[in-house]
């Protein structure tokens, strides 16, 4: 320890949904949402596929479904209170057997395997002509199906963004995240230095599959238009052991 991960490639979505489903949707962990908006009805999620190139735990694609919540005993809410929030691994397939299971030895991360489908660039190249049998319409053009047994539960394709030039997007970041598995809850801390970085409001298309993790999705009132997506080239990072929380 620390696990290094050198090269991988990002796909993030972010939506806004009802704070009281997050919740629902959580509750076995103990943790709280990080709630926003009038009322509090509000609450973050994020989706993710990251593409690991070189790591410590080898080559592998991997989706996250992560939840914005509050630290273990924090009650804090509105946006202020998403400065200081972390994100709840609530979904994360991966395709190789070896991550899967560090990940859930050594983090607690709920790692289950998946296949992995992807069509087009995924490191934010431009692509030239149809790539893995991709219809590119726009000059770049990213997609991903992630099944488990046979099941779709997301498919995903992202718009092009806007470059971010790296003296503002690759400052280091420290970020926690939380996970929960055995009955244990558990806090990760990592730091991460992006390179490459793209964003744009909305820009992702998301559908739905039929496998139960899909249920769960639609239950947050997805899918719906994001509030903003990105990639980046490059995310070089860190992850700390995890320690265990009370939440």
């Amino acid at each position: 320890m620390p696990v290094r991960v050198r090269t991988a490639h990002q796909h993030t979505a972010m939506f806004v949904v009802d704070a009281d489903a997050a919740q629902r949707m959580i509750d076995y962990s103990g943790m709280r949402v990080c709630r926003f908006g009038r009322g509090g009805r509000r609450a973050l999620v994020v989706l993710m596929l990251m593409r690991y190139l070189d790591t410590d735990l080898g080559e592998y694609y991997e989706y996250g479904t992560n939840v914005m919540v509050n630290p273990p005993g924090s009650q804090a809410t509105g946006v202020r209170a998403l400065q200081s929030a972390g994100a709840f691994v609530h979904h994360l397939p991966v395709d190789q057997p070896f991550t899967l299971e560090a990940g859930r030895t050594i983090w607690g991360y709920p790692k289950v395997m998946a296949d992995f489908t992807v069509r087009g660039a995924d490191n934010g190249a431009e692509v030239r002509g149809a790539d893995n049998g991709a219809e590119v319409r726009d000059g770049r053009r990213f997609g991903f199906d992630v099944s488990i047994d046979g099941q779709r539960v997301v498919s995903m394709e992202f718009a092009p963004g806007l470059p971010i030039p790296d003296r503002f997007a690759g400052r280091p970041q420290v970020h926690s995240t939380y996970s929960y598995l055995d009955g244990v809850a558990r806090e990760t801390e990592g730091q991460m230095v992006l390179s490459g970085v793209r964003y744009r409001p909305g820009g992702v298309s998301l559908r739905l599959g039929e496998h139960p993790y899909a249920a769960e999705l639609a239950a947050l009132g997805l899918p719906r238009r994001a509030l903003v997506s990105s990639s980046a080239a490059n995310v070089d990072m860190t992850f700390a052991d995890a320690k265990i929380v009370g939440a």
